[in-house]
């Protein structure tokens, strides 16, 4: 378990920060009154989300293999975390859609029927937490195994070369 101490520590701030940034968006209104704009606005979580992977990784990379890190052992440390965010998805929305702001569904349903954007049915089958916690986990899987890929490309240790050849 301490060989996965910082992924699992970075795994549930990031988990935290996704709460946190719910929070945010029901303070600013993003799910009831300005709730058409919710879409694009959620949108500015992701540097946030890139940033804690990269800060992660380099933690890693300066902790764990003393500042070199080769790419495979940055996406071995990038799936653990992720993993650690998979786990914790449908927690997040539970927490999300009942505690902090439990009006979503029924907000965002009636938006997209008066929009004209789905029907009733369609929307309430859309809009619900079962469909929203597994959306979340594919999405969580696929972008923090993105993620990990594209910091690693730049964090990445370049191979030294032997002096004696």
């Amino acid at each position: 378990m301490k060989k996965f101490r910082i992924e699992l520590k970075w795994g549930f701030l990031f988990f935290l920060s996704g709460l946190a940034w719910m929070v945010l968006e029901k303070s600013l209104g993003w799910h009831d009154r300005l709730i058409e704009q919710h879409a694009t606005y959620t949108l500015l979580y992701a540097p946030l989300a890139i940033f804690i992977y990269v800060i992660a990784l380099w933690e890693k990379k300066k902790k764990t293999y003393r500042g070199r890190m080769t790419f495979l052992q940055g996406l071995l440390s990038g799936l653990g975390i992720t993993l650690v965010v998979v786990v914790l998805t449908p927690l997040s929305q539970y927490i999300s859609h009942s505690l902090i702001s439990p009006d979503y569904f029924p907000n965002i349903i009636q938006f997209t029927v008066n929009s004209g954007k789905k029907t009733l049915l369609e929307a309430e089958a859309y809009f619900n937490l079962m469909n929203y916690t597994t959306q979340s986990v594919f999405f969580a899987a696929g972008m923090g195994i993105m993620t990990t890929v594209v910091v690693m490309i730049f964090m990445k240790s370049i191979p030294q070369k032997d002096p004696a050849e």
